[in-house]
């Protein structure tokens, strides 16, 4: 268990090197979110999302800061393991990998190291662009950071499992972005990262809600809106107990479906 141990966090480093030399992966996974928070920002500058308590005018960046970082998340996790691992099932990685001495618990240990370095890096670089150039007002609160630490740690852990088990989808390594990135796309819809979630249907709330992304944006949305804007949320509550537990659900049924369908080579191959 020990050199399993040691082997994935030199894996952690190999596959994080790998991912930052991919110029379209870094852009779609890495920097979408901080493009995005730049064009909302500055798309709707002139626009108010509401008020504090002493009458303090909530801005596009401090509105969409929370969504981008859960984005952030679905994006390093379910999108981009989904399709590295099917490219690597299609190009042979995995087939090499196979007959290698790497355990398959190292190889795991290297791509959810390589979700979490790459999603502490990106939402590290989304706080600082908001509180620095868009003036977005630092949490004063510990337990507002801490709240901050476990939805991103669970958030991540739980996108990533999900990004494992959805790997398996896709018939080809070309076909994986067609496949995996529509879904990413929808769910962030649907999940209140381009829209406000109060202005969506309640059918889709409802929809949403059945999804982890929704309750982590929604965890997001705890720590850095004023408390004046949960009324906006579906049950005028930021619900911690009820993110916790769905995202927890999700992250067994992940663990559940990656156990079932990974295999370092496809059944049909």
């Amino acid at each position: 268990m020990i050199r399993s141990l040691r082997l994935g966090g030199i894996r952690i480093g190999y596959e994080t090197r790998a991912y930052f030399r991919q110029g379209d992966t870094v852009f779609f996974t890495f920097l979408f979110p901080i493009v995005l928070l730049t064009i909302f920002a500055v798309s709707f500058s002139e626009s108010s999302f509401g008020r504090t308590s002493d009458g303090t005018e909530v801005t596009s960046a401090w509105f969409f800061l929370p969504a981008m970082l859960a984005a952030g998340i679905l994006l390093s996790g379910l999108q981009n393991l989904a399709i590295d691992i099917a490219i690597e099932k299609s190009d042979g990685t995995l087939k090499r990998l196979a007959g290698s001495p790497l355990p398959v618990v190292s190889y795991f240990i290297g791509k959810l190291g390589q979700a979490l370095v790459t999603g502490t890096l990106q939402a590290g670089a989304l706080l600082l662009l908001a509180f620095t150039i868009f003036g977005v007002p630092v949490p004063t609160q510990g337990s507002a950071w801490g709240v901050f630490a476990w939805v991103f740690v669970l958030g991540v852990i739980t996108s990533a499992i999900l990004g494992i088990a959805l790997s398996s989808v896709p018939r080809s390594g070309k076909s994986a972005t067609a496949v995996v990135i529509p879904i990413a796309l929808i769910l962030q819809f649907i999940s209140g990262v381009y829209l406000a979630f109060s202005n969506l249907p309640e059918w889709l709330q409802n929809v949403a809600s059945i999804f982890p992304l929704k309750w982590m944006a929604q965890g997001m949305r705890s720590v850095f809106l004023p408390d004046e804007l949960v009324v906006l949320e579906q049950n005028e509550s930021w619900d911690l107990p009820g993110i916790a537990l769905v995202l927890a659900l999700w992250l067994v049924v992940g663990l559940v479906l990656a156990r079932l369908s990974f295999r370092w080579i496809r059944k049909d191959s």
